[in-house]
């Protein structure tokens, strides 16, 4: 049973034994909890903290845990209609961003998200660089705004090209990146160009941004110059923003001959290219083809990178490299939104990366998604015939799947049945042209989770159509 779910399990005891006391009375010893449920000291404690932090128990050290005192009952609910009328009306923006980016049900089989499991990250690495790196005398203290010289260096490295570390600004992970990129490139009514399917979190952040998304159709090569140029000329859009490498969440790589291609189309339009460059550490073996700012000298390109999807979701550290006026701006927005990273995490960034461990990591996981993307593939095929696998990728932890229609919405059906995967809808800008579901062979834990996941979709069945009411004779 993983942490979250025996923490649950002595929160529901507790709260139990909570109800049948009354207030100031002694609760159950840590102790006697452990030895009751089968847990470790560390989860009673997590499980104890959470009801303080709610205000129902009280701690004192060396006396125990008591029932807190209930609080004084109002006698009329909170009336907070109003807000509805002072805000903005973004309600479905708000709504679409929720459902988009939050996290799935940790009791459910993971088979959607984007974070890697515990067995994939390297956690030994991670407590290691973060151990030295709080070592540091100046650990904590301010960190400069576009981020600590050495970690933008290492960003730098990574891009390619001339790329310097003068063009980086560290960030809070690639959400945050896009998130700032989209308000500081473009204002708020104005269009961006987004692929057709593409990441649901951009069209989340470009939304909350009072941006409007505009489709742009890809094949198995990416985005095809000539509609991205068509649709620069209808739509007078300055920002195009893509996924040239592993795209989510079909996992196809934009073609040589075309990269070119399109930053041209973006300098005749005098536009802006976001890179969202995240995937570059998760391919599965093979050369990974130059980011597009690595052959951009004038400023057409800004690209992200993070190194959350390789390493862990709490690294919550990644780049924006950009030139020009527009870094200008993005360093300015940045200071202005949060200062900056916290120091100890750019520290830890740089330990991990710089390490040869980082290096042995990353040949893993390669290897470990290779594996998985098999399996997912094969199990699809023995489970789920019907459904189509547009194309095997060779980066990335998606598999972009086209099922019946009939099926109608595949990720309810699937959360009824305990398995968390995407449906495809989302991640359409506008009306989808099929019925889609994304599936990600890198979150589950291990192999036997993702076969139990392939099993239970086995099961799912389109729901039984209803039967028209009879028509009535006009006699």
């Amino acid at each position: 049973m993983d942490d979250s779910s025996s923490t649950e399990r002595v929160l529901t005891t507790l709260r139990g034994d909570i109800a049948l006391l009354s207030a100031g009375d002694r609760l159950p010893s840590s102790r006697d909890v452990i030895a009751r449920l089968g847990v470790s000291p560390v989860t009673v404690a997590r499980a104890i903290a959470r009801l303080a932090g709610e205000g129902v128990v009280v701690t004192r050290p060396g006396s125990g845990t008591f029932v807190a005192a209930t609080p004084a009952t109002v006698d009329a609910p909170p009336d907070r209609a109003w807000q509805a009328m002072a805000m903005r009306d973004r309600d479905g923006e708000a709504a679409y961003a929720v459902d988009t980016l939050s996290a799935p049900n940790p009791d459910a089989i993971a088979l959607g998200g984007g974070y890697l499991p515990r067995s994939l990250q390297p956690t030994r690495a991670l407590a290691a660089a973060l151990a030295r790196a709080a070592r540091r005398p100046d650990a904590w203290d301010r960190a400069p705004v576009a981020g600590l010289p050495s970690l933008r260096a290492l960003f730098a490295r990574m891009s390619g090209g001339d790329v310097t570390a003068d063009d980086v600004l560290v960030t809070s992970g690639a959400q945050s990146s896009m998130s700032l990129a989209f308000r500081a490139i473009a204002a708020p009514g104005h269009a961006v160009l987004v692929d057709s399917p593409t990441y649901p979190g951009a069209i989340a952040a470009a939304r909350s941004a009072g941006l409007r998304t505009i489709p742009v159709p890809i094949d198995g090569d990416g985005v095809r110059p000539d509609l991205l140029a068509d649709a620069f000329a209808r739509s007078g859009a300055r920002v195009y923003y893509a996924q040239p490498t592993f795209h989510n969440p079909t996992g196809c790589v934009l073609a040589p001959e075309r990269r070119r291609q399109v930053i041209d189309v973006a300098r005749a339009a005098g536009a802006f290219i976001l890179e969202d460059d995240c995937a570059r550490h998760l391919g599965h073996g093979g050369p990974v083809a130059r980011p597009l700012v690595a052959d951009d000298r004038d400023g057409h390109v800004v690209s992200m990178l993070s190194l959350t999807k390789p390493a862990s979701p709490s690294l919550r550290v990644g780049a924006l490299i950009g030139r020009g006026p527009v870094m200008q701006r993005l360093r300015a927005m940045r200071l202005v939104d949060d200062f900056f990273v916290a120091r100890p995490l750019q520290e830890a960034a740089v330990e991990l990366v710089s390490a040869p461990a980082w290096d042995r990591h990353l040949r893993a996981l390669a290897a470990a998604l290779r594996e998985r993307c098999a399996a997912l593939a094969a199990g699809i095929a023995r489970e789920r015939p019907d459904w189509r696998i547009t194309a095997l990728p060779l980066g990335g932890m998606h598999l972009w799947v086209e099922v019946p229609a009939s099926l109608g919405d595949v990720e309810a059906l699937a959360r009824a049945q305990g398995v968390a995967v995407h449906g495809g809808g989302g991640c359409f800008p506008a009306e989808a042209p099929g019925n889609f579901v994304r599936l990600t062979f890198g979150a589950p834990a291990d192999m036997s989770v993702m076969a139990e996941g392939l099993r239970r979709l086995r099961q799912l069945e389109a729901p039984p159509r209803r039967a028209a009411p009879p028509r009535r004779s006009r006699r």
